[in-house]
């Protein structure tokens, strides 16, 4: 009998605690969202069950939640100080500071070659004793394996930097800052296109109208071909919009990499006057000069933290080429994701990755996994280097504008998702007495738009009420 009665009382509290609380149903309710289509699991993470979960089981679309699954994979696999390498290799004779032959450039995916970075590697091929390339540049892209890619094919914006695809050599996420300037004396709007780009020019200088500003960019056309790109004003550049500046993705990879190739090498004081070709780089070369990544633990603080799309790409793909030999693909990155789990005992079922971003209408992961994911990593040793890389609630990253005069601010570390139909948050929420909480949440509905109350009040809850509903359920069982 005592038996028994131990049983029903596990069931009991166990009952209790998935629970949702009735002012977390109502804040979903009271957005239009069916509960159905919310799943939502907290758990502290010292705690051996939820302290409640609704629907934490069923599949769902997370969108850039899904990062936390390629980011904490990637610390454990790589570890937070792996780093990428982009090596340059002479194809010919070099003498007298003179290349006869051709400078190949072999990418193996690094996530963040900025400006700055490949300014620098433009240097280290100079201080080498490279000071002219009588060839061409030839580009090594062999490391990735990816089908063709159509950066419009998401949400028809192939112009938006987020839809940047990855690529083995992926320069400055392919991306350049055009800067409108109204010049109300001559009647124009001037563009500057920043970086230097020879083959992305402006046809010539846009007429000025007296319209309201309203959404200037859609009067901006591009035409790319992927070699080259024309960009106009149609019909005209509203003079009340003032100066502004738009982030676009133009070219094709490796028609980008060799625009950047000669504009900085020719900075530095190089001369280069050659072509671009494709091909491998000679298996018995030895390097010449290469090109570092920041840390691996800096990449995650920017994936994480301002959702970057293409870099988690980078990361997700990074994965298969340092598990088998190249070339990587999606496929083989999505089957050591999952083989982690599987060997560290980590459950997190019903996992669909297409490319480990989440700018995937095909991506499914439950709330129960995240959480479980969430809970795997406070015990673990990259435990620091994830966590940190999470936005903090009112401060930074995704979430800086979010929780702003709420106690939950600086006391939530999140991760952020948000596509039509999809919002999401996943992270930490700590209290004011140091408990800690994993939380998951996913709204999949057409009303998602209007669920970022619900959500935020979730983990405000939490915040507040975490551990005194803990312990009233499990008062009110015994």
């Amino acid at each position: 009998m005592r038996t028994l009665i131990a049983l029903l009382l596990c069931v009991i509290a166990t009952i209790a605690q998935a629970q949702l609380p009735p002012e977390i149903r109502r804040a979903f309710q009271t957005a239009g969202i069916p509960l159905d289509r919310v799943a939502i699991a907290v758990q502290e993470v010292k705690a051996p069950r939820p302290l409640f979960a609704h629907g934490a089981d069923r599949a769902m679309n997370p969108a850039s939640v899904m990062k936390l699954v390629t980011t904490f994979v990637a610390l454990e696999l790589l570890g937070p100080d792996y780093r990428w390498h982009t090596d340059a290799y002479l194809d010919g004779r070099l003498e007298g500071g003179v290349l006869h032959g051709d400078l190949v450039l072999k990418g193996r995916g690094d996530p963040k070659i900025t400006i700055e970075q490949w300014q620098a590697f433009m240097m280290r091929l100079r201080a080498s004793g490279l000071d002219a390339i009588q060839g061409d540049l030839v580009v090594d892209r062999s490391a990735f394996d990816l089908p063709p890619y159509d950066a419009g094919a998401f949400d028809a914006e192939p112009l938006r930097p987020y839809n940047v695809g990855p690529d083995a050599l992926l320069v400055n996420f392919k991306s350049a800052r055009v800067t409108v300037t109204p010049d109300v004396a001559t009647g124009h709007a001037l563009a500057r296109i920043d970086p230097p780009l020879s083959s992305v020019r402006m046809a010539g200088p846009a007429l000025l109208d007296h319209r309201p500003c309203g959404d200037w960019r859609t009067a901006l056309r591009v035409d790319d071909d992927g070699r080259s790109a024309l960009m106009s004003f149609v019909p005209a550049y509203p003079v009340a919009c003032g100066e502004r500046d738009w982030w676009v993705a133009l070219l094709d990879p490796p028609h980008y990499a060799y625009e950047m190739f000669t504009a900085y090498f020719r900075a530095a004081g190089g001369r280069f006057d050659g072509g671009l070709a494709e091909r491998r780089a000679p298996p018995e070369a030895k390097s010449f000069a290469v090109l570092e990544s920041p840390p691996l633990y800096d990449v995650v603080r920017d994936v994480n933290k301002f959702s970057n799309n293409v870099m988690a790409r980078q990361l997700f793909l990074t994965l298969a080429l340092e598990a088998a030999p190249p070339p990587a693909t999606p496929a083989k990155a999505a089957d050591v994701v999952r083989r982690f789990f599987t060997l560290r005992k980590i459950s997190v079922p019903k996992l669909t990755m297409e490319n480990g971003s989440g700018l995937s209408r095909n991506e499914r992961i439950t709330a129960g996994g995240l959480v479980n994911l969430l809970i795997a990593a406070d015990r673990s040793a990259v435990r620091d280097d994830f966590a940190t890389s999470l936005a903090v609630a009112a401060l930074d990253g995704t979430v800086e504008r979010r929780f702003q005069d709420d106690a939950v601010a600086g006391h939530a570390l999140l991760k952020t998702g948000t596509l039509e139909g999809v919002r999401s948050v996943a992270g930490y929420v700590l209290d004011d007495a140091g408990h800690r909480f994993a939380l998951a949440a996913i709204v999949n509905h057409p009303n998602a738009a209007r669920s970022g109350p619900a959500l935020d009040y979730l983990v405000q809850w939490v915040h507040r009420n975490g551990a005194t509903w803990s312990a009233a359920t499990a008062h009110a069982v015994r």
